[in-house]
């Protein structure tokens, strides 16, 4: 008998499972977070979030904080407009569906335009924040910020009162824009609580970029339902397994000590590792003395950088008169860059 070609089996996607777009997917894994007894004091999310009235309205509905960053294009309110509930009596003309709001509030202002023309964002003078410390020095972004009120997609029309912050970068003049659903001065809010998430979401980004560009989370070309699963879970297995070695072995998380150790320094010993494991003695000591060798040099060489670009960014800052020292920080305890 010749050796047929032998056909692989392929999965489809389970009956069950159905289309939905990210805010859905999102609140579903909320509701199973919150199902699981945990507890965070407020959601984060991009703009991609931010723009979807339905997931805002979501969180609001189960009592959930947030803070999500909103394109320029996205519509408040700054004043409250009034929802009328029931026609007024002899009012002529074709009946209108009710509650709905009132004419002259209808429409509400683009954020972008408000940050612009609104003497609630121009005339008073912006705060300025230390907003985190990066390997490249200190960041400072100048603040705004008004209580605000935005449409949902509920009966109620209108929401609750917000809070709408416009954040510049004072070296960059990058503008931000971030809505809450919680208001400085209220339940132990504060303006640099609602900060400190609103510029929390840093990290998960720079988690995603580690696996796309270390562990090859992109890097794929399957198409079947179980390979692009155990693709994904052997990503983040890698992912886990990198984050603990290098929690037990970096001794300090300043890189300017010389010892930071990042994930890609980790990914590499581990290649070095498989690659001569197999080997003799010598082979792999010298393979072991050649990555240290690497590593130490890698380690220094940050450390000269972030060195030099934190000399800078402190200079440029100085320049505009902006002491990064003795401004706000969103931080508790900055660190010393």
């Amino acid at each position: 008998m010749g050796r047929g070609r032998v056909t692989p089996k392929k999965t489809k996607v389970p009956d069950e499972v159905t289309f939905q777009t990210k805010p859905q997917i999102a609140l579903e894994l909320i509701d199973r977070a919150t199902a699981n007894g945990i507890e965070v004091m407020a959601w984060n999310a991009d703009e991609l979030y931010g723009r979807d009235g339905h997931f805002l309205d979501g969180l609001d509905a189960r009592n959930e904080a947030f803070v999500v960053e909103i394109p320029p294009k996205a519509h408040v309110w700054l004043s409250k407009p009034k929802v009328l509930r029931k026609p007024p009596k002899n009012r002529p003309g074709r009946p209108r569906r009710y509650p709905r709001l009132r004419r002259r509030d209808a429409k509400p202002s683009e954020v972008q335009n408000l940050a612009k023309y609104s003497p609630t964002f121009t005339d008073p003078s912006p705060q300025r924040y230390r907003i985190k410390d990066t390997h490249k020095g200190p960041e400072v972004w100048e603040i705004r910020w008004s209580t605000c009120w935005r449409k949902t997609h509920t009966n109620e029309l209108v929401s609750r009162q917000c809070t709408l912050i416009v954040a510049k970068n004072v070296l960059t003049g990058e503008v931000k824009y971030f809505l809450s659903n919680r208001v400085p001065g209220r339940a132990g809010w504060s303006l640099r609580k609602i900060l400190r998430v609103a510029f929390g979401r840093w990290p998960v980004e720079d988690c995603f970029r580690e696996a796309k560009e270390e562990l090859g989370l992109d890097h794929f070309e399957c198409r079947m339902w179980q390979c692009i699963h155990r693709h994904l879970f052997l990503v983040i297995l890698s992912h886990l397994f990198c984050a603990r070695v290098r929690e037990k072995y970096c001794e300090s998380e300043n890189v300017l000590d010389g010892e930071l150790l990042s994930t890609e320094q980790v990914r590499r010993a581990m290649n070095v590792y498989l690659e001569v494991n197999d080997q003799p003695r010598r082979y792999r000591e010298r393979a072991y003395e050649k990555e240290l060798s690497q590593q130490t040099y890698y380690q220094h060489r940050n450390a000269q950088a972030a060195k030099y670009h934190g000399k800078r960014r402190r200079k440029r800052l100085l320049e505009l008169g902006i002491d990064p020292d003795k401004i706000k920080s969103v931080d508790v305890k900055p660190r010393k860059s």
